[in-house]
């Protein structure tokens, strides 16, 4: 059922969820092509803001801050996910494995290079603080319109 703080959870971590990824770029090698990286991290904001934060808004101010980081921590995960199997399946078709399987356990270790470089200070800041502030912001939307 839809309520505020479940749209707000969603605006609020659709926007966090760009502006990491806009932070991120610089820490990737230079020459690589990004596409829609911005939009769809967007994306994956909004379903885990509307998911993950938005049923939690509304038990206090500390488990809003606590849900926010986790919200943050569910959309780091799902975004490891996604785009290492985008990268996958692009090194598949230029045949870089020898089998599904390698192809399968290629996704874990794309997602751990991801991960090692995402590893930054200005990266971790911003899904830190971003993630407490947006969970402060859908548990004030859930309080207001109770």
């Amino acid at each position: 059922m839809p309520t505020a703080a479940k749209l707000f959870a969603a605006f609020a971590f659709a926007v966090l969820a760009f502006f990491t990824a806009e932070i991120f770029k610089p820490h990737m090698p230079e020459g690589t092509k990004f596409g829609y990286f911005s939009f769809v991290s967007a994306l994956i904001g909004l379903v885990a803001g509307w998911r993950v934060m938005g049923p939690e808004a509304g038990h206090g101010n500390w488990q809003a801050v606590n849900s926010g980081l986790k919200t943050s921590a569910v959309m780091v995960g799902m975004a490891l996910i996604i785009f290492s199997t985008y990268e996958m399946f692009l090194l598949a078709f230029r045949p870089a494995y020898k089998g599904p399987m390698e192809a399968v356990v290629g996704i874990f270790e794309l997602a751990i290079d991801f991960f090692l470089t995402m590893i930054a200070w200005d990266v971790i800041a911003v899904l830190v603080l971003g993630g407490a502030l947006a969970g402060l912001l859908s548990e004030w939307a859930a309080r207001r319109w109770k």
